[in-house]
């Protein structure tokens, strides 16, 4: 957790004793805590400060803290905010309660003071997975007011129809296994809103499930629910370990569990609500584009670009070309990691810092350096709250076209490609630096390279490189690199490029598709 920007939060307690020995736990772990001795002092707290999630006292003067909680959630900016109650009260009533309540776990007095920071870890997680996992799917299959798909992983046949009968019931679409191998098959062939799974099962057990599940870039970031009889504290601690989402007790019986995958599921679906309304408010005020309609004209070079949104909306990739003057001219090539729907809105927020960045570099040095414009963009970025965990990379070429030269740097990007046009050889070109956004310093560096009449320049973001065809082959750098050392002198080097990954692909693509391809010209 950055020091620079803590998570918050917020805790309601008319015991004092309690406050402290909270607030100094939570501090200990890099919290920033605010406090109130009741739910009017709550009101204000969350008015007047961003909290990330709420510990809540249940009996309290006044109002208690189902009330509170049930008042909360009426206000459209707290239905996703993670809430927990803290309470002597242990019956399965009280659970129930607490759920229908709308909160979101219940940790028992007097409790555990490392149970209860990691459950808070792990709730301050969920909403970040809400967040990645709510703009990875198709924008219409997302949100269309289909039935939530759960997949439930459990050896125990007799159990496992309990559950299903109960969530089935409830509204959702509930399909078992029996086995993780069996759990893992359906998960990729019919991927789920949420997995639930028991952790003592026969030759591969709910922990190993979990960590084969985190290995799989599709699925590892599917909110998932251990489910088990297991009721140690090492074995509750070693699931929270895993970036699990909840854990729930077997004998907590049917009704709490529905409760919490209800509360996970409306979660999730308030985000995605929220990130389509920001798609569409962007669209409506922003009236520019992410790649630029036409090639720029720059003496000395020939400069063409070949970019495919994904499914026809614009998303993560974005370019851009920038005359610094007669002699220099910028080419911008990034890619925002929150991939395919949800990026389009801060592909444009990414644009909008890479100008005001080169224009203030512009003002205060007369040297076109990538690293330090590069620099720049990354120090806005990483202090702005609104987008500074948003991470992408991004590559910045300087063409020269006095000494038939460019300067290269990157941010966590992939080489650029160079194609020495005598000799035939291709070549990865390399400088090394963070993500940006992920660190204040990103430690970039600078790559020059002398070029020659028709040598060559390729840049390409990850929807080429990590797109499969139908048997699940990768295109990867070895396809692109042996296309550019099969091309001919007389061809398009877009068009060929372009025809092989269609081929390969049979245009059946995974993410935005960006490729610019730079030659040095007469």
């Amino acid at each position: 957790m950055s020091n620079t920007n803590p998570k918050t939060i917020l805790i309601i307690d008319d015991d004092v004793t309690i406050r402290k020995i909270l607030i100094h736990n939570l501090t200990k772990k890099q919290y920033r805590v605010f406090e109130a001795e009741n739910a009017n002092k709550g009101f204000e707290q969350l008015a007047n400060n961003k909290i990330d999630l709420v510990l809540c006292d249940v009996t309290m003067e006044d109002m208690d803290g189902y009330t509170f909680c049930k008042k909360v959630r009426e206000n459209e900016n707290y239905r996703v905010l993670p809430f927990v109650f803290v309470t002597a009260k242990d019956s399965m009533e009280d659970k129930s309660k607490a759920m229908d309540a709308g909160g979101d776990d219940i940790i028992t007095k007097p409790f555990n003071v490392d149970e209860l920071t990691l459950k808070v870890q792990a709730l301050i997680r969920r909403t970040e997975i809400y967040k990645v996992y709510g703009v990875k799917k198709n924008l219409e299959q997302s949100f269309a007011r289909n039935a939530a798909k759960i997949l439930l992983v459990d050896d125990d046949s007799t159990l496992s129809k309990l559950f299903q009968y109960n969530l089935n019931k409830a509204g959702f679409e509930c399909e078992t296994a029996s086995s993780v191998d069996e759990g893992l098959y359906k998960a990729k062939k019919n991927t789920p809103d949420l997995i639930i799974s028991d952790i003592m099962m026969p030759n591969i057990d709910g922990y190993q499930f979990r960590k084969m599940l985190l290995s799989e870039p599709e699925l590892r970031a599917i909110p998932f629910v251990f489910l088990s009889s297991k009721s140690d504290e090492e074995d509750i601690l070693g699931g929270y370990d895993l970036d699990i989402t909840d854990y729930v007790l077997k004998t907590a019986g049917p009704r709490v569990v529905v409760a919490k995958v209800t509360a996970i599921i409306q979660s999730l679906g308030k985000e995605r609500q929220k990130i389509v309304s920001e798609l569409h408010n962007a669209a409506d005020s922003l009236r520019i584009k992410v790649v630029p309609d036409n090639f720029p004209q720059f003496q000395g070079f020939s400069i063409q670009h070949w970019h495919q949104p994904f499914q026809g909306i614009p998303g993560g990739d974005f370019i851009d070309y920038y005359v610094l003057d007669q002699e220099n001219l910028a080419v911008i090539l990034g890619d925002v990691m929150g991939k395919k729907w949800g990026a389009w809105y801060f592909a444009f927020a990414y644009a909008g810092y890479v100008r005001s960045a080169i224009r203030v570099t512009l003002e205060t040095t007369k040297e076109f350096i990538p690293s330090q414009i590069l620099q720049q963009v990354n120090k806005s970025v990483y202090q702005d709250a609104k987008i500074s965990e948003v991470f992408a990379t991004l590559s910045i070429v300087i063409l020269n076209n006095k000494t038939k030269s460019i300067k290269y740097s990157g941010a966590g990007d992939l080489p650029i490609i160079y194609k020495n046009h005598l000799s035939g050889e291709v070549k990865k070109l390399q400088a090394r630096g963070l993500l940006l956004g992920f660190a204040e310093q990103g430690n970039y560096e600078d790559v020059s390279l002398n070029l020659q009449e028709n040598d060559k320049i390729f840049l390409v973001t990850d929807g080429i490189i990590e797109s499969r065809n139908s048997t699940g082959e990768q295109y990867g750098t070895y396809q692109l690199t042996s296309v550019l050392e099969n091309l001919q002198e007389n061809q398009d080097s877009i068009l060929e490029l372009k025809n092989n990954f269609e081929e390969f692909t049979q245009k059946k693509f995974e993410d935005d598709i960006s490729l610019i391809a730079i030659e040095s010209i007469k």
